[in-house]
Order: C-alpha cells, then structure tokens, then sequence
C-alpha cells in the first residue's frame, strides 16, 4: 500500500520529446499524480517531481532528450527526476548515469511510477533506479488531455515491423492493443471530461487487433458511435495499413476529419526495399489517389527519411520528383540517423552530413511550398474551427476540419468550443491564416 500522504502539495513539471503517443502517456502520468495530490508546478515554481518521457527515434533525439534532462535538473535542483520513454527503455543504464536522475522506467513500468517515486528521498549519483524490461508485452491504456483541447487515445503499441532503420520495436515491443470495448468507454470517458476531439495514437495504429482478433476498421466504427465526440483524427498510419475501406469510412464519416498522416520515407522503390518497408510507390500513390478522389480538400502528411544508407544522388532525385508530383499538404522531413544494432548499418554506402542537410533543404523547402498552396485555397471559406485557449497574450487558435490552422480574436469563452470561422489572409509569419468568427451562436 503506498502512503499517498507524502505527495501531498507536492509540485510537478512534465516534459515530453517525440510523438503523440508520448504526450498521450505523459498526460496519464500527469493524471496519475494529480489523482494522489500533486500538482503542476506554475511557471517560476521549483518542481519536486520532474518527469521527462523521452523520444529516441534519432541521435538527435538521444541528445535532445539528455539536454532536456540536464535543463530540468539544473532548473529545479533537488527534485526527484523520473525518466521514461523510448530512450529511457532502450538505454537505461546511459540515462541512469545522468546526474540528478533518480529513477528510470521502461516501457511497461509508467504504471507503477508512484512505487517507484517511494518516498522522494533523491538518490546518490550513479544510483538511480532502472527498470528497463527486454520483453514487452502488456498494453497499458492512455487517453489524456493535458494541457491541450484535444484528447490523445492511445489505442496500440509496438510495432512487429522491423524496418532496417529503425529501433522502435526494441523500445516499444511487439504490436498489441486493448479491446475495442476498451477504447469505446476510454472515448465516453473523455467525452464526460468535456473531450471533444479525440486523436487515435499508437506506434503503428493500422496493426489494431493483433492481441484481441479485430481490426482497425472495425475500431473506426465503433469509435464514430460515440456520442458527444465532435471530431477523430487518425495520427501516423501506415501506407499498406491504410485500407480502402477505411478511406471510404473517412469520407463519409461526420465525425473522422479528412486528415491524415501517412509515412511514405522515400518516393525510391530501391531504397524502400533497403528499408525494409512494405509497400512501393505505386501503391502509396493510389492511396493519395483515392483519398483525394473522395476527399478533395483532405490534408495529408507525410514523412520522409533523407540520406539514410544506400540514397545515391540518382535515388533522392527520384523521390523528390515523386514527391513533387503528389497531391499532399506536407512533409515532415528527417535526416538519417544511424542507429546501433539495426540492418540498415549494413548497407553500403553512407550519405556524408552536409549532403543530408542538402537533401534535407530541399525537400523542406517543397514542403512549405506545398502547405501555402493548400492553406490559400481555403482563404474566404467559412469553416468551423475548434479554438483553444492560447499562452497569455497571443490570439487564439484551432485547427478546422482539414487541420489548416486559424486565429482569431481572443476570447477565453470560446476555448474548446467549434464556431464558424471566415479564414482570411496569412498571418505575419505564415504559420496560420487569419479567421472572423461568423456567428455568437457555438455551433
């Protein structure tokens, strides 16, 4: 039994690097402690507990992930540091040599934090307490909001892939999920806490149903039931995932938004088959086909991965004109990163770094071309926007349908609220386009 008495006014800052899976766990961490009392520190406050859930899809996110650590430690000295996430798994003993850091969890122990919190005596340098396990295989629920409007429902985990590149399934394990009844009552849940967005987050989401028999198709329908929830979003799915009847659901579902967010890697079926993936550009190209076809307006994502091993020049060139040539809103660009233990290290052919950033440039620079063609089409359209409250100071914003982000006037009765909207001009720095509300009345 845990003496829940000594975290009693105790204060707490969360930090969280990587996907939306990841901020979908910390938010249960967060609920976890504000359940036995405690709270989140406010700005300037000094934290007793810091919680870092880390990300290690990269070598820049291994460093990105030591410095965040470094940072909170530094800024709240003598709190008791946790670490968790994809780096805390794959590295324990790495993390756990960090000074100040006093416990690190792996992928299946965030549910037993408050055990391992015991009592919040600090520990010595280098005596931090790991729990890191090489065999995952249970599915710890999260559906949480934080501190955003939307609610993150994680409805898988693992991944059975193995693509050469990559050491998430080492961090992450198999694919498995909980039950669809499972994630029906998580979606009530979230409505009753006054939810009205939910995005569906997992490390390959398309995979639902590996543990329990059903499908991903079969969760979309169930979940596009609920009532009260105004609007699903689909995150990260994969291309070969991604069925057609899950498109034609989309289309005509009111409450699943037309976006979506399809890793693609490379627009070369060389390097697709150096990478292990399972699927080749003709068959990406029609999924975008369809979605378009049924979906006009849709806004699609997509992930890229440059100078990974065997990317000769003749290769990128043809995944950009591939890319150019498709009808997609952006492209979420990352550079190769060589990580230990994986199949792709034994790929001849290394692309030097300032090449990469070269690549890298390139295709960013399509990507901003490719999002300002498609937030300009929508200007003078009246779309309903569901607003957020903003950091002080700042208007406020939210996302249409479609994901084009829009500000207005602040105006704190109308956070989590869906209202028409009149989108206008770019704002100064083109990251939204300006809207009017149409309408008191919240649609």
């Amino acid at each position: 039994m845990i003496d829940t008495q000594i975290f009693q006014d105790k204060k707490a800052v969360y930090y969280t690097l990587g996907c939306k899976l990841n901020f979908s766990e910390t938010s249960s961490i967060g609920r976890m402690l504000q359940e036995v009392g405690v709270r989140t520190a406010r700005r300037g406050e000094k934290a007793d507990i810091c919680v870092v859930n880390t990300c290690s899809v990269t070598e820049v996110a291994d460093k990105k992930c030591r410095q965040a650590i470094h940072k909170l430690v530094k800024q709240h000295p003598g709190a008791f540091v946790v670490v968790t996430g994809c780096y805390a798994q794959l590295k324990p003993e790495d993390v756990a040599r960090i000074e100040g850091v006093d416990v690190v969890l792996g992928a299946e122990q965030k549910k037993d934090l408050l055990k391992y919190l015991g009592n919040l005596q600090k520990h010595g340098e280098g005596e931090a307490h790991t729990s890191a396990l090489k065999d995952i295989r249970s599915f710890v629920p999260s559906c949480s909001r934080g501190d955003r409007t939307r609610f993150f429902l994680k409805v898988q985990d693992g991944c059975d892939y193995f693509c050469s590149y990559c050491t998430i399934p080492f961090a992450r394990g198999r694919s498995r999920n909980g039950s669809i009844a499972s994630m029906v009552e998580q979606a009530r849940q979230a409505v009753a806490e006054g939810g009205k967005e939910i995005v569906l987050t997992g490390v390959n989401i398309g995979d639902f149903g590996r543990s329990t028999g059903e499908t991903f198709f079969d969760l979309v329908q169930a979940l596009d039931e609920v009532e009260g929830v105004e609007r699903y979003r689909i995150s990260s799915i994969e291309p070969n995932l991604l069925t057609d009847e899950v498109i034609d659901f989309v289309a005509r579902s009111r409450r699943f938004m037309p976006h979506f967010h399809i890793p693609l890697q490379s627009g070369c079926d060389e390097v697709l088959r150096l990478m292990r993936r399972r699927y080749d550009t003709a068959l990406f190209a029609s999924k975008i086909r369809r979605i378009k076809q049924l979906m006009p307006d849709a806004f699609i994502g997509v992930d890229v991965i440059v100078g990974t091993r065997g990317e000769t020049e003749e290769y990128f060139e043809r995944s950009r004109e591939f890319l150019r040539g498709l009808d997609v809103t952006q492209l979420h660009v990352f550079s190769y990163s060589e990580r230990p233990g994986t199949q792709a290290l034994k790929i001849d052919h290394a692309v030097p770094p300032p090449e990469k950033h070269r690549r890298s440039q390139c295709l960013l620079e399509l990507s901003e071309q490719k999002l300002r063609d498609f937030y300009a089409r929508h200007i003078g359209q009246t779309m309903p926007v569901l607003l957020e409250r903003p950091k002080p100071g700042l208007p406020m914003h939210g996302f249409t349908p479609n994901y084009i982000r829009v500000e207005v006037e602040h105006d704190d009765r109308l956070d989590n609220h869906v209202v028409p909207v009149k989108l206008g001009e770019f704002n100064a720095d083109g990251s939204a386009l300006r809207g009017e509300l149409q309408a008191d009345i919240i649609i």
